[in-house]
């Protein structure tokens, strides 16, 4: 018998304990908790460990296939020439291709003039080739295509290196805003609710683009003016922290 209440006793605590969880957990429910929600912000220097420099080859011809002839002859040099210069295959890549008709209007009309292909060289070198970028200027201008654009950039893994520390200080940042603001009303940071990244800026910094007329000394300047630590990234989160 004794044996039987105490059994009962405990099943009995028991299911206070749960019913009193149950409750705890109810009652968080539909009380809603004090939460700051904070904007945290970070700016990082970063030194681009790429240079990407890109050509436009445009040629003519009365027919598509003599457009293209005439365009796969500039381009094959092109590569050719960059190879013997030490560079390696990869490193040059061939986009953006299109064959197409070209008109000119005259007295309100269309005049065929014959045909177009165009195709971008895009030439990367790393930081170990960034020298050469004058010697692929000379490369590319010389054997017939046009100097369209350069570009400093950064490299996947650079990329994923700064991301990570202008994420990381953008929520500390966060951070030391919700503190010092719970600070003000006398409460205190408990946890956090929600936590997203709001942005991470990074795209490629143009150093030179062409108006029309190439200035190859310019192209050649803009190459070897780069400082290190003179790019910015930016990087934006939004937390949602707790406070009692």
């Amino acid at each position: 018998m004794k044996t039987q209440i105490k059994i009962t006793l405990i099943v009995v605590f028991a299911a206070l304990i749960i019913a009193a969880g149950i409750g705890y957990l109810y009652l968080r429910t539909i009380t809603p908790e004090n939460t700051i929600s904070v904007n945290g912000e970070a700016t990082i220097k970063a030194k681009p460990d790429i240079v990407s420099i890109y050509f436009n080859v445009e040629t003519k011809g009365n027919s598509a296939q003599e457009a293209k002839d005439r365009n796969s002859e500039i381009s094959d040099k092109i590569i050719s020439d960059l190879i013997k210069k030490g560079l390696e295959k990869n490193e040059i890549a061939t986009e953006n291709y299109n064959i197409y008709e070209d008109y000119v209007w005259e007295n309100n009309k269309q005049k065929f003039l014959g045909y177009k292909a165009s195709q971008t060289i895009k030439v990367t070198l790393d930081s170990q080739k960034m020298n050469k970028a004058g010697e692929v200027i000379d490369v590319g201008v010389d054997d017939g295509a046009l100097l369209n654009y350069i570009n400093f950039e950064l490299s996947k893994e650079k990329e994923n290196s700064y991301k990570a520390l202008a994420l990381k200080q953008a929520s500390e940042d966060a951070k030391i805003k919700a503190e010092s603001i719970a600070s003000g009303v006398e409460k205190k940071v408990r946890d956090i609710k929600t936590i997203s990244a709001l942005e991470f800026n990074y795209y490629p910094w143009r150093v030179y683009e062409s108006t029309g007329s190439v200035d190859i000394s310019m192209a050649k300047k803009a190459v070897t003016n780069i400082e290190a630590g003179d790019k910015e990234i930016n990087a934006r989160v939004n937390i949602v922290f707790v406070i009692d």
